[in-house]
């Protein structure tokens, strides 16, 4: 071996050391390339390796320690910095997943995958043009009038007949304005560039999600290939059946979702128009929007259509009110169990708790995936920790 009798040539000066001659050093470096050449034609290779290296020693455990805790720390660290383009991402990811269910539904029937995912973007393009086009001109309409009316509001802070005359004499409402605006002008001021910039930014981010929903709609099946060569072998099976349960749950309840946000909506648009309170499709929208939040979000859009209805009369503030629990009652109790309960099966007191923490964890995004992640940890629970549990 040629390149064996190089390397020992070369290795001469190094083993040259004090206490050494040279001799010596050149006949045990030979001694060595010798038996690397003996070992090479035995193994037709590199050798077997040496010894494993003894991992109860001090050292290695130390070493491993620390590396495992800086390992660790910098995880943390990287989560905590990349948190909100992670919730970005995840929310892209459960948008995908819920409308997963329609595409695998064409392609059962022939369709290619392409085909499908665009056939399902296109009819949700229509379905947000249509609402658009019908929402619009009435919502710039009522807008407009509404700005119209601004000083008859103000008016009517002022006449102590009138139910906001009476607001304002109790809690003098114009002069706390008043103060507000003399003293802290430049402040309101930043605060609007300030809302300026969030809207930005929230557009930005919409957008972001929307091109990611995209690709991960059109990607799901690969991701989740690549997802299951993480899991051994043998509990493949088994994972692929438990994820596939998961995405069922999420498609149903982000459809479920939707379809009672429409309800809340056009019930809103009803009440108004029967009782005759102002901007009907302006406030109608705003509680479809607000109903997607589980379990308060058509809450705070029925206060907020009450605190309306109550520039028109104190009788249609409180029949309003009355609606708006009656409403509740009938999503909670109706609506609800009939459209969601079959699909995500999640008590109503586990819905709640998790829209509470996914609240205050994640804000409103937490509050949209909370109840389809209680519904996954449920399945979780059911199908591998329980079982487990009751064999130990």
């Amino acid at each position: 071996m040629q390149d064996a009798a190089d390397l020992g040539k070369s290795a001469v000066g190094a083993a040259n050391q004090p206490g050494t001659t040279t001799d010596e050093a050149e006949s045990r470096v030979q001694e060595a390339v010798e038996a690397a050449n003996e070992v090479a034609e035995r193994t037709g290779g590199m050798g077997e390796p040496g010894r494993a290296m003894n991992r109860r020693s001090p050292f290695y455990m130390g070493l491993t320690g620390a590396a495992g805790v800086a390992v660790t720390f910098g995880l943390v660290e990287l989560l905590i910095r990349s948190r909100s383009i992670l919730i970005i991402i995840g929310l892209a990811l459960f948008i995908a997943c819920g409308l997963d269910p329609v595409v695998a539904w064409l392609t059962r029937r022939g369709w290619p995958r392409w085909a499908a995912v665009v056939m399902v973007l296109i009819a949700l393009v229509g379905v947000i043009g249509m609402f658009l086009a019908t929402a619009i001109p009435p919502l710039t309409a009522q807008t407009t009038a509404l700005a119209k009316e601004v000083p008859t509001y103000l008016h009517q802070l002022q006449d102590h007949n009138s139910e906001l005359g009476k607001l304002n004499q109790k809690y003098q409402i114009q002069s706390k304005l008043t103060s507000l605006l003399s003293s802290k002008g430049s402040a309101l001021i930043g605060g609007v560039l300030g809302a300026g910039e969030l809207v930005l930014s929230t557009f930005s981010e919409i957008l972001a999600v929307l091109v990611l929903t995209v690709y991960f709609l059109a990607g799901l099946p690969a991701i989740k290939l690549f997802a299951y060569k993480l899991v051994p072998h043998s509990r493949r099976p088994r994972v692929i059946l438990i994820t596939d349960q998961i995405i069922i749950k999420v498609g149903g309840y982000v459809l479920g979702n939707f379809i009672t946000s429409v309800i809340a909506g056009l019930g809103t648009f009803i009440w108004m128009i029967a009782s005759g309170i102002p901007y009907p499709v302006l406030l109608a929208l705003l509680v479809a929007i607000l109903d997607l939040i589980p379990v308060i979000g058509s809450t705070i859009g029925g206060a907020i259509v009450t605190l309306v209805a109550l520039t028109v009369s104190l009788p249609a503030a409180v029949a309003t009110l009355a609606f708006y629990i009656a409403y509740r009652l009938a999503e909670d109790y109706l609506i609800v169990p009939r459209i969601m309960g079959r699909t995500v099966e999640v008590p109503a007191v586990v819905s709640l708790v998790a829209v509470l923490v996914g609240g205050v964890l994640l804000g409103i995004v937490g509050a949209l995936v909370a109840i389809p992640v209680a519904a996954a940890i449920r399945l979780i629970l059911n199908e591998v920790t329980f079982p487990r549990m009751d064999k130990s």
